[in-house]
């Protein structure tokens, strides 16, 4: 059995997140003890949030710790298990971090179809982004037929899936992305009305254009000043759900306008977090797992080789550079894993 690769953070950032603060480390394999499974993972889920937890400072969730192997959402395969709800083989969906083996009591760890559903796609639209999506636009925005909702990041992982979303709920959904090549997937592949670039210099005004009717739900994914401009598009009792500000994450500037906006628009601006409410995450995962299943759900992934490279794919999607869902694939399967990957 091979060694179990692991990247630690060595040390948080002072600055903008650098490959540097990680160390990378080979560890024994661990053996599962009583009432645990051993999980050989395939593929590492890189999302915004681990730009927070580089911090110490107060948050919604508990810093990652100097030193010890980079959290993160993981889906693999049950190598050995002593644990009776989970056996050799099994796909399984967990928080195994950033290694290529890790040890479970079970309780982060759900059986997975991987069959009827691509693997990763539990790290994806059939997992904690697509919930998120679910969450938001359903039980904070709550579109009507007939009704704009903006999607900042529309083909980001969590993005992707709410302009998806919002379509079929009858809603015109716009897109804010990052290049024409992205606005382009938004229109022509995930459906969108409309898709402006925040890259170009008339921004403003192709904004605008693509909004004639205004906002009336706004799923921020971003903040900065594609966020500013956007405030000034809602309309009259409009619903913002603000579930991520990534440009802010490394420095940019996010702030509100005046506060006037919101007594004269009487709108509506409601901060989640998903885990905060897991009681909807059954339904979530069944209707996402169908869409899905069903080919009415779309999606895309940048996939970088090597766990070695987590890192540096961290830094790049700080900064935009994935398109759709980051994943780092960790191992080559085995002719055994067919049925889940394809083997050479």
């Amino acid at each position: 059995m091979a060694d179990n690769l692991q990247v630690l953070l060595d040390h948080r950032p002072s600055g903008n997140v650098s490959p540097t603060n990680f160390r990378i480390v080979q560890a024994p394999v661990p053996a599962p003890g009583p009432g645990q499974a051993l999980v050989r993972h395939m593929f590492l889920s890189l999302d915004p949030y681990m730009r927070g937890r580089l911090s110490d400072a107060k948050s919604y969730a508990k810093p990652q710790e100097v030193g010890e192997v980079m959290q993160g959402g993981t889906v693999g395969l049950v190598e050995a298990s002593n644990n009776p709800r989970f056996k050799p083989g099994d796909a399984v969906v967990g928080m195994g971090g950033w290694q290529r083996y890790a040890l479970s009591d079970g309780g982060d760890l759900r059986v997975i179809d991987a069959k009827a559903i691509p693997i990763q796609a539990y790290l994806g639209p059939v997992g904690m982004p697509g919930v998120t999506a679910w969450y938001g636009l359903n039980k904070i925005i709550a579109p009507k037929a007939g009704e704009t909702v903006l999607v900042s990041a529309a083909t980001g992982a969590v993005g992707s899936v709410v302009g998806q979303l919002a379509r079929t709920a009858g809603a015109r959904a716009v897109g804010i992305a990052g290049g024409p090549e992205k606005c382009g997937y938004a229109v022509n592949e995930l459906g969108y009305a409309a898709c402006v670039d925040h890259n170009s210099p008339q921004f403003a005004a192709q904004l605008k254009a693509a909004l004639p009717d205004g906002v009336d739900g706004l799923f921020e994914n971003v903040g900065g000043e594609p966020f500013q401009q956007t405030l000034r598009r809602l309309n009259d009792f409009a619903r913002v759900a603000i579930c991520g500000l990534i440009a802010s994450y490394e420095g940019a500037p996010t702030a509100l306008p005046d506060m006037r906006i919101f007594l004269v628009k009487r709108f509506k601006m409601e901060g989640f977090i998903v885990s905060d409410h897991m009681s909807v995450w059954p339904q979530a995962l069944g209707e996402l797992a169908g869409h899905v299943a069903g080919g009415r759900l779309k999606w895309r992934e940048t996939i970088r080789e090597g766990l070695e490279n987590a890192p540096q794919a961290l830094v790049d999607l700080l900064h935009g550079e994935n398109f759709g869902k980051m994943l780092i694939k960790l191992v080559e399967p085995n002719c055994s894993d067919a049925v889940i990957l394809s083997c050479a």
